[in-house]
């Protein structure tokens, strides 16, 4: 039976995709959910695709029933090369929905709000960059294939479909430094170099690594600022890690004390403190004099913590109990400068007299006085000289 096209068949099949598409969609996301009703998942896939879903099944029935209710016309087919390119759109972007989706699953079994979280910071990141990865080529195929729809452009699609081949994304990245960054990235996510969440130092800055993308990581600053380096940064410049192993640290306290100090008391007292915190972990308690030079005693205090935060906040704690401490229980260890100041006259009468100490000079010389001379001939004699007669001359 031949369905006629007509504008009534036209606007009668147009309603019907779109109540369709609505019974469709309300149909399958009831089946999810009674399928994982005790899981989470069903409930994540549903707010994910749910729209994206929705609007290609719509087009894709609208689609059908134009192209067999709409009056024949010269439009016709400019009509279905705009229904394919909004299925092309609307495809690529359900799957980018759909890898977001597992993304949030896999996500979901890896948390990071606990102590010991390395393997699952590594993972998150690896998942990151895999789901950023993913969608970067569905976006590209989905170009190229839009661009095949156009006669004109079809040596520009077929290009651009080929660019996302392994092949030409290594020719690619060899030939055009701009694309280093993305090997950069897939380098860093797998390299397990870096991971989102881990506390590193670059630029002499301290901070945690807050995003990671193809081409450039995010770090978040202590004062909130955000630090964007390019990925290529992590692969060939050195910088801190401090979460690599884990996140246990060990950080010091200095202090430049007087050389009264009493370290044993500071000790206990250093143990004092540390009991009545729980951000110390109980693994190192040290109380070292690590120096004693220029007036000064130097003091280190080493502490451990869980991670840097409470590292950081561990060592303030630390610091301001002990001078609070220094200033109650031992001032005399507060570091002092010491200058003696001579305000008097020097007594000229204690020096000794000026004859005697010539005369002890010259006890041990051989000139200046008779005794002296006479020292000096038992060690030289009488001189010869010879006499000349002048009769003989």
């Amino acid at each position: 039976m031949a369905i006629e096209r007509t504008w009534t068949a036209f606007a009668v099949a147009t309603v019907s995709a779109l109540v369709a598409a609505l019974v469709v969609t309300a149909l399958v996301a009831l089946i999810v959910r009674a399928a994982g009703r005790r899981r989470r998942w069903p409930n994540a896939l549903v707010r994910r695709a749910r729209i994206p879903f929705r609007i290609f099944l719509l087009v894709v029935l609208l689609w059908i029933g134009v192209d067999l209710t709409i009056p024949v016309g010269d439009y016709q087919p400019v009509v279905d090369q705009l229904f394919l390119i909004a299925t092309i759109a609307l495809g690529a972007w359900l799957v980018c929905m759909l890898a977001m989706f597992l993304e949030d699953v896999a996500l979901a079994r890896y948390t990071i709000d606990r102590p010991d979280n390395r393997i699952a910071r590594r993972l998150r990141t690896q998942v990151l960059i895999l789901r950023r990865l993913g969608m970067a080529v569905v976006i590209v195929l989905a170009i190229g294939a839009i661009l095949l729809t156009f006669p004109g452009a079809q040596a520009v699609g077929t290009s651009v479909l080929a660019s996302a081949g392994l092949v030409s994304i290594i020719a690619g990245l060899a030939a055009q430094s701009t694309l280093s960054n993305v090997f950069a990235g897939m380098q860093i996510a797998f390299s397990d170099a870096v991971r989102v969440d881990d506390v590193v130092i670059v630029e002499e800055e301290w901070g945690r690594i807050e995003e990671i993308t193809l081409t450039y990581v995010v770090v978040h600053l202590w004062d909130d600022r955000r630090l964007v380096l390019p990925s290529t940064y992590f692969t060939s410049q050195p910088f801190q890690n401090w979460t690599r192993r884990t996140s246990e640290l060990l950080g010091a306290v200095e202090f430049d004390l007087d050389w009264r100090v009493t370290p044993h008391e500071m000790r206990e007292e250093l143990d004092r403190i540390l009991a009545r915190t729980d951000l110390w972990d109980k693994r190192v308690s040290v109380l070292q004099v690590t120096d004693a030079v220029g007036g000064y005693v130097r003091i280190r205090i080493l502490v451990t913590a869980v991670d840097a935060p409470t590292l950081f906040d561990l060592r303030c704690f630390v610091r301001e109990e002990m001078i609070v401490w220094l200033h109650r229980e031992s001032p005399q260890s507060l570091p002092k400068s010491r200058v003696r100041m001579v305000d008097e006259e020097p007594d000229i009468s204690r020096r000794p007299a000026p004859g005697a100490k010539r005369g002890q000079e010259a006890s041990g010389l051989f000139h200046g006085d008779v005794g002296a001379e006479g020292r000096a001939s038992l060690f030289t004699g009488p001189i010869q000289t010879a006499h000349v007669d002048p009769d003989e001359r």
